[in-house]
């Protein structure tokens, strides 16, 4: 069985995060478009309805700016390896 380097498992580790962040937006995003779509709502919001709304909007604003953060904060550091490695 091969030995993976530091870069190599960091990369997966990456990758994994990055396609379970992706997979639980899209996921959360399809699913109030669903709700919107093809569930009847009622004239007023309930209570409850309205404070599952909000948490669910903070908990896709964490997740938008985890994901993007992943991704940047990764560019940044390969590119300073690369420039390291130049030198």
């Amino acid at each position: 069985m091969k030995k993976y380097t530091n870069s190599e498992i960091k990369a997966r580790l990456v990758l994994m995060v990055g396609l379970a962040l992706s997979l639980t937006f899209i996921m959360s995003i399809g699913m109030i478009l669903y709700s919107l779509a093809f569930i009847v709502q009622p004239l007023e919001v309930s209570p409850n309805d309205s404070k599952s709304w909000e948490t669910l909007s903070s908990v896709l604003l964490v997740l938008a700016g985890a994901l993007t953060g992943l991704l940047a904060s990764n560019g940044l550091k390969d590119r300073q390896d690369e420039e390291r490695d130049i030198d």
